[in-house]
């Protein structure tokens, strides 16, 4: 994405702390291409669980791909933020964010998104989200999740520094809860019947962060190499 694409996502957030995220999330994250690539071309609805302030649906927009978007997060601030840029933008009509639990999700079927979400969970609770995931993905349907994994590496304690300085800073309230194995995170996708591939995805960033994306084994649409 490009410099003015960038802005113009920026300029639709209230604040300038707002505005400065959004700028330097779109530069320097590749959560949102990635994502993107998984569901391009796609008339699937696309359920993006723990969204923030909708940026992937911004992000989905401005490179052209109109499937419907919902985007639910049970911080009401990020909500109205999101909510506010969405009208600004004009795409009320094919994006919007709801104020729900992770316990609450609405009744969709299609793609399902999860990014930089598990952490701020309990085990147990982890464990749910990803088993109710799958019960929202349509047979065509992509779950894409990018999340840090636990390991033993540089990588991961830079990741676990920059934790305490999101939840200090109130943005994340309650901070990291439970840093995910891989074991942990594929071995609920693959009860459930799907497809699992995992891979790297930090970008220009030192943070442990991976892709992980789910599909059901006979899709036919199979996942990327």
């Amino acid at each position: 994405m490009n410099r003015l694409a960038r802005q113009h996502i920026a300029n639709l957030y209230d604040s300038r702390l707002q505005r400065c995220y959004v700028r330097s999330k779109l530069a320097r994250d590749p959560v949102y291409a990635a994502a993107t690539a998984l569901v391009a071309g796609s008339a699937l609805p696309l359920l993006d669980i723990g969204c923030g302030i909708g940026l992937l649906g911004q992000y989905l927009h401005a490179h052209g791909h109109t499937l419907p978007y919902l985007g639910v997060d049970h911080d009401p601030r990020k909500i109205a933020a999101g909510q506010r840029a969405v009208q600004r933008a004009g795409l009320a009509e094919t994006m919007s964010l709801l104020r729900a639990d992770v316990a609450e999700l609405p009744p969709t079927c299609g793609h399902v998104a999860l990014l930089d979400v598990l952490h701020y969970l309990p085990a147990g609770r982890q464990r749910e989200l990803l088993q109710a995931a799958t019960r929202h993905l349509a047979a065509q349907g992509r779950l894409v999740i990018r999340n840090v994994l636990r390991e033993g590496n540089w990588r991961f304690h830079a990741t676990r520094i920059e934790e305490f300085f999101l939840s200090s800073s109130g943005w994340i309230p309650g901070g990291a809860q439970h840093y995910p194995t891989v074991d942990e995170v594929c071995a609920p996708l693959g009860d459930a019947g799907l497809d699992v591939r995992i891979e790297p995805l930090r970008g220009r960033t030192p943070f442990n962060s991976y892709l992980i994306v789910a599909q059901a084994m006979d899709s036919g649409g199979g996942l990327p190499p």
